[in-house]
């Protein structure tokens, strides 16, 4: 009788992951068997350590140059360059959404009570608190990992469900305006559920026709077929649907407005972040992987999807009058912007490098300066909570010009105004798009130049929502009743310092991480 084969898992590569994913188990335990009163000066220590010891282990491959040729754990992770480098980005974000968690006053003292009931105000009274934050933001944030650098579409599903499921349940823990908050939570449950379905059916489809859901496997079996299969095509619109729904690409964009405003503003500036991070990592992944011998194919309707993100998330954001459904809809514009560079694909890997910096500089410099804005946003309060309505922030510079100074520079920055990181982001993605345009052949060379006109137009539209808060905080005489803005803790100071910093910094030197991304795509495990 033949022995089954043990499994080969190289746990030095992927220690990163290992580290996070068992902070979070060990989180699970202390909930279920450290005293309550114990239970936070636990947690956030170790969610802390656990982020900062898998941001230390990635650099460590880095710096030693340990960075495999070749997928591990039987072929499910691909722990390339780019891999390596959205991973640090993910655990820095995460990091710091950490910090602007553990303040106090985000996360409802009882979920199970009915809002404004006798039992709120008891555990409320009580000093109660879901501890089970920690362990839930260590299971998503693990998820994040496993997801970009998944090498097959059964690891990636598993990855999305990681990631997706503890996000369903942290954005209907805030502790003001309850009912908005089980409502988001809601809402992104149905729809995150039924674009998993799409995805899982589409990897059904797909492995229906190459007989395999290895990311290489699928890209071999359609350069050796000799025409187009339906079972192919559906199965990649499939794919295509829960990827874009993923990173709120128009017109899978509906969700996010509504969860964004509802859930937590901590765990909003990590969706925003660090699941935007994630899910463009995993898009590079299956289409330049997994579908390089068809970008012919899929470049049209990834150009329309981009397109579209753009016009609807830059239009859509002048009508908004909250604070955090204004930034949702930024996010949905940068979305697009990032599916421009998705679009930049040659037909050499060394080429390919090139867009793929871009986009992994874009993603590094939109993710902090997007935790830095909503850091911003958690210390702006009225009596109720947080002063989301625009009309709120009127006068803010003359109440509080430093903060309202910094949200400004931020919002320059997702503008994409010159001086800041956002500016070298968009220009990079936008190069990239037009010098993909000029390939010989290329029969999308002039739709590539159209699509980054687009890219100036939503830009400059972008601009005028952004200027008009910056207006708002500068030029209007602030209300007697005007909002409070709260003591900041020395976690939420760091965030904006650090967010602050990177936004000054890479905007005047963006050179040396221009470089570490130049470095990271040369590795990408691509044709």
């Amino acid at each position: 009788m033949n022995s089954i084969p043990a499994p080969t898992i190289e746990y030095g590569t992927l220690a990163p992951l290992l580290v996070v994913f068992g902070a979070a188990v060990i989180g699970v335990l202390v909930e279920a068997f450290a005293p309550r009163y114990l239970r936070k000066s636990i947690h956030v220590p170790l969610t802390l350590l656990s982020l900062f010891g898998a941001f230390a282990l990635v650099l460590v491959q880095v710096l030693r140059g340990n960075v495999p040729t070749a997928p591990v754990a039987m072929g499910a992770v691909a722990v390339d360059g780019p891999a390596l480098f959205i991973w640090g980005i993910i655990l820095v974000l995460s990091f710091v959404c950490v910090l602007l968690i553990n303040d106090e006053g985000h996360f409802v003292a009882s979920a199970a009570a009915v809002p404004g009931s006798a039992d709120e105000e008891e555990a409320e009274a009580a000093g109660g608190g879901h501890t089970e934050v920690y362990p839930l933001v260590l299971f998503a944030v693990g998820g994040m990992l496993l997801f970009p650098a998944s090498h097959d579409l059964l690891t990636m599903f598993v990855g999305l469900e990681v990631m997706s499921l503890p996000l369903y349940l942290l954005c209907g823990l805030a502790r003001r305006r309850r009912l908005l908050s089980q409502e988001a939570s809601m809402k992104y449950f149905l729809l995150g559920a039924f674009s998993s379905a799409f995805f899982l059916y589409g990897t059904a489809m797909v492995y229906g026709f190459a007989g395999t859901v290895s990311l290489p496997g699928i890209n071999e079996a359609m350069a050796k077929s000799a025409s187009l299969d339906p079972i192919l095509m559906l199965g990649l619109a499939l794919l295509g649907v829960g990827l874009l729904f993923k990173i709120g690409a128009a017109p899978f964009h509906a969700w996010k407005p509504d969860v964004y405003q509802g859930a937590p503003t901590p765990i909003t500036a990590l969706m925003a972040s660090g699941t935007l991070v994630a899910a463009v990592g995993a898009v590079l992944r299956v289409f330049w992987v997994g579908l390089g011998n068809l970008d012919w194919n899929w470049r049209p309707v990834i150009w329309g999807a981009a397109a579209l993100t753009m016009i609807v998330g830059s239009i859509l954001a002048i009508t908004q009058t909250e604070i955090k459904r204004m930034l949702a809809y930024s996010s949905i514009a940068h979305a697009g912007f990032l599916l421009v560079g998705v679009m930049a694909t040659f037909s050499s890997a060394a080429q390919n490098a090139v867009s793929l910096k871009a986009i992994l500089f874009y993603l590094a410099v939109y993710g902090i300066t997007t935790v830095g804005a909503f850091a911003v946003v958690t210390l702006v309060r009225d009596p109720g909570g947080e002063a989301g309505h625009l009309s709120r922030w009127a006068g803010l510079g003359k109440r509080a010009p430093v903060l309202a100074g910094v949200f400004a520079f931020f919002l320059l920055a997702f503008a994409g105004i010159p001086l800041t990181s956002g500016f070298f982001g968009k220009y990079a993605v936008f190069a990239a798009a037009l010098n993909s345009g000029t390939q010989p052949g290329d029969s999308m060379g002039g739709w590539m130049a159209g699509l980054v006109v687009v890219g100036v137009v939503a830009s400059a539209i972008a601009a005028f929502f952004y200027v008009r808060v910056i207006v708002l905080m500068f030029f209007s005489e602030p209300a007697a009743d005007g909002p409070a803005i709260a003591v900041p803790s020395m976690g939420t100071v760091a965030v904006i310092a650090v967010s602050l910093l990177v936004t000054v910094g890479v905007g005047l030197y963006p050179e040396s991480l221009l470089g570490v991304a130049n470095d990271a795509a040369h590795s990408l495990f691509i044709r």
